[in-house]
Order: C-alpha cells, then sequence, then structure tokens
C-alpha cells in the first residue's frame, strides 16, 4: 500500500483527444472544490503543468490548506524507461508539477522505446525490451531519494509483475490496469492481492476515445437494470462496484455534474444478487495495447503484451 493513505476514487487526467491545458486547469479545481483528493497524471497526458497550476491555484484561494492534502499519481514514459534516464524523468515531472515529491510514481507500461524520443503512438521500429531488473532499481531509487513516496507499475500482466517481484527489494505498490464490469481482472487481482500488490483500476466506465474504448458499460443492460432500481446512474454503480471490490478506482470527466455524481458513491451498497449480476456479465478488454506492440518490439502481439491475459 502506498505510504500515505490513498482515496480510492481519484481523477483522471488523460483526455482523448487531448483538450487544452485550460481545461485541464479548470476541471482540476472544480475537481477540489467538489472534495477528490487524488489525481492521477503521466508524462504522456501533457496535463501535469495544468495540473500543478491547478493546485497552486486550489491553495491560494484557500479551497485547500497545502499539498500535503492531496495524493498525486504520475507515471514514466517508455522513453524514459532505461534506468539512466528515470530520475531525470521524475524530476522533469516534478517541476511540471511545481512539487517536491509525488505520492505516486508508476512505470507506464512494460515496455521501452528509444530514449529522447518523446512521442505517442511510438514508432515500431523504436520498441525496445525493458530491462525490468535495472528500470525498477532505479524506480527504488527516486523512492529512497524522497522524490516519490511509492513507486508501481501500470498495465503489467500476472508474469510480468512477478518478473518486477523477483527481483525488487521494495515491491510495487500498485498496478494499475483496466478494470470495469466489463472487465474485471478476477485471475491478476488475485494474483496482486497475494503479493501486497494494490489494484487501481483505469477505465471504469469503458473510457471512450479516440486510441481505445468501448461503450458496453454505459449500455450494458444488467448495469442499467441495477441503476433504475436503485435511483442511480450506470455510472455510479459502476464505479460503487469497483470500490466495493477493494480495489482504487480512476475516473475522468470534465464535466461539473458528472464529476459530482461519479463522488456520489459511498453512502450507498449494491446488494448480493446485483454484486452475482454484474459477476455475470460478459468479458472482453477494451484497451487491447495495439500501439504497444510491434514487429520489431519485445511483444509482436498483443497476446504476447497480455501473455495470454484477454
Amino acid at each position: 500500500m502506498p505510504e500515505i493513505p490513498m482515496p480510492m476514487l481519484g481523477f483522471g487526467t488523460a483526455a482523448d483527444p487531448p483538450v487544452e491545458a485550460k481545461i485541464v486547469r479548470i476541471a482540476v479545481l472544480q475537481a477540489i472544490e467538489l472534495g477528490y483528493r487524488h489525481f492521477d497524471t503521466a508524462a504522456l497526458y501533457n496535463s501535469e503543468q495544468p495540473l500543478g497550476e491547478a493546485i497552486v491555484d486550489a491553495i491560494n484561494s484557500g479551497l485547500i490548506k497545502s499539498r500535503e492534502q492531496l495524493f498525486i499519481t504520475s507515471k514514466l514514459w517508455c522513453s524514459d524507461a532505461h534506468p539512466q534516464h528515470v530520475l531525470s524523468a521524475i524530476k522533469k515531472s516534478l517541476q511540471n508539477l511545481k512539487m517536491d515529491y509525488i505520492d505516486l510514481y508508476l512505470i507506464h507500461w512494460p515496455v521501452s522505446s528509444k530514449p529522447g524520443i518523446h512521442e505517442y503512438p511510438i514508432k515500431k521500429e523504436d520498441f525496445l525490451p525493458m530491462d525490468f531488473k535495472s528500470v525498477w532499481a532505479a524506480m527504488e531509487e527516486c523512492q529512497k531519494l524522497g522524490f516519490t513516496k511509492s513507486i508501481g507499475v501500470s498495465n503489467f500482466s500476472c508474469r510480468k509483475l512477478a518478473d518486477v517481484l523477483a527481483t525488487a527489494k521494495i515491491p510495487p505498490a500498485v498496478n494499475q490496469v483496466e478494470v470495469s464490469p466489463c472487465w474485471q481482472q478476477q485471475q491478476l487481482r488475485e494474483f496482486c492481492k497475494s503479493n501486497g500488490v494494490l489494484v487501481v483500476g483505469y477505465g471504469p466506465l469503458g473510457s471512450i476515445g479516440t486510441f481505445y474504448g468501448t461503450n458496453r458499460v454505459m449500455e450494458s443492460q444488467v448495469l442499467r437494470d441495477i441503476a433504475k432500481a436503485k435511483g442511480k446512474t450506470v455510472a455510479q454503480v459502476a464505479l460503487r462496484w469497483g470500490y466495493e471490490q477493494g480495489i482504487g478506482v480512476v475516473v475522468k470527466s470534465y464535466n461539473k455534474e458528472r464529476m459530482k455524481q461519479n463522488l456520489e458513491i459511498f453512502d450507498w451498497s449494491l446488494s448480493d444478487d446485483e454484486r452475482r449480476k454484474i459477476s455475470e456479465i460478459p468479458q472482453s478488454r477494451a484497451c487491447l495495447g495495439k500501439d504497444y506492440t510491434s514487429p520489431y518490439g519485445p511483444y509482436k502481439t498483443i497476446e504476447e503484451l497480455w501473455d495470454g491475459e484477454l
């Protein structure tokens, strides 16, 4: 578990398609005002800077007393996932965020790319296998130096997480992966639990976007029926389900009314029957990660990327 208690509901800042920094800044300020205290960003999202600016605004205007009241997650991009570049990458993230430390720093994907070329999608010929042992040792160094309170991974299968655990002196606190009622990740969640790794779920509502996504969550008849019976929204039912599974949930909305609704999941619960119905929803992954496969890279197919967890 991360050192500082991590609020189980986080506010995501990955906008797809990308939005202007000003929009991110306004949304984050509104989120803080509504009560969000956990914010998720990444070097890739171009949202570190506006997030940092919004937090400065929130402190100056008295919405919060200090940065210590917030839990901030950021992520190491593939082009910096080389032992000699990890430290400079986290320093750059801290500079963008205007902070001395972050609460959680994650390896964004289990693959490296050509250093110095910061782009997405990554060119197929720029993919490189990640040296898990040495990159993880550099992540541990970030924690020892106090640049981050906790370290973890993102988009790691059971097998890849086991590879990191095999040599880790500080085990990953978190594995942030896609989790929703339509992709429940039972096997991975059990593996993480047995190894003391907290699962944080992204895409809890299906994450409809340019690069990946599905409307299966929002259009699920099972979830719609439960929402109607409870007088809740489908999104609230999906988020409550994640919360009841004991996982962290990161949800992104820049619509103030939906941001408010997404927070209203803590004073009610699902019945055993409702949970059973949700457990029977047909399963499929929305974020296939095709952009991280390459004929020249370490993972030529999505089966190799996820080690068959599809």
